[in-house]
């Protein structure tokens, strides 16, 4: 058993460093991203099956509608970082463009929870007011942030 356990942590070890090594530190998110998309694919497909509307047709639009979002997440981020480095060569200020593609993918990582959320409230699944709520209140200040809206206070981040 331990053997097994030692071999598990060497492929874990080794998927994470591999995410990390593509996305960076935050490799997490994009993996969350990941699963929030399976699972709004499959929270969908349950609605349509107890809809009685399901197809493959359907279930294939969702997939690519998916990979398209990865696509704009891809772009994002790159124009972002090309415009940063491109300043840097041009002396002008950008460096605030990589954000472009943190926001889209915040923006997209709302979206696809509200979507999990509506088809679980279709399936009859009793979701928390505060937590449709606060998504919401998410989606606004990403909306808002994106839009340079937000108070300086809010918009502080040591981290970034």
């Amino acid at each position: 058993m331990s053997r097994l356990m030692e071999q598990a942590n060497i492929i874990g070890g080794a998927c994470i460093m591999v995410l990390a090594g593509i996305f960076g530190q935050y490799w997490f998110l994009f993996l969350g991203f990941l699963a929030l998309n399976i699972a709004d694919w499959l929270s969908g497909w349950q609605v349509a099956v107890m809809n009685h509307e399901s197809s493959s047709s359907k279930g294939a639009k969702g997939v690519l509608k998916k990979v398209w979002y990865w696509v704009i997440i891809g772009i994002a981020f790159f124009i972002g970082f090309s415009f940063e480095e491109m300043g840097r060569k041009l002396n002008l200020p950008l460096g605030f463009m990589p954000l472009v593609g943190w926001f889209v993918l915040a923006n997209y990582l709302v979206n696809e929870i509200r979507s999990i959320v509506e088809n679980l409230v279709l399936m009859g699944i009793d979701i928390p007011e505060f937590f449709i709520k606060g998504l919401d209140v998410s989606a606004r200040l990403i909306e808002r942030g994106a839009n340079g809206e937000l108070p300086k206070e809010v918009g502080k981040n040591e981290n970034h």
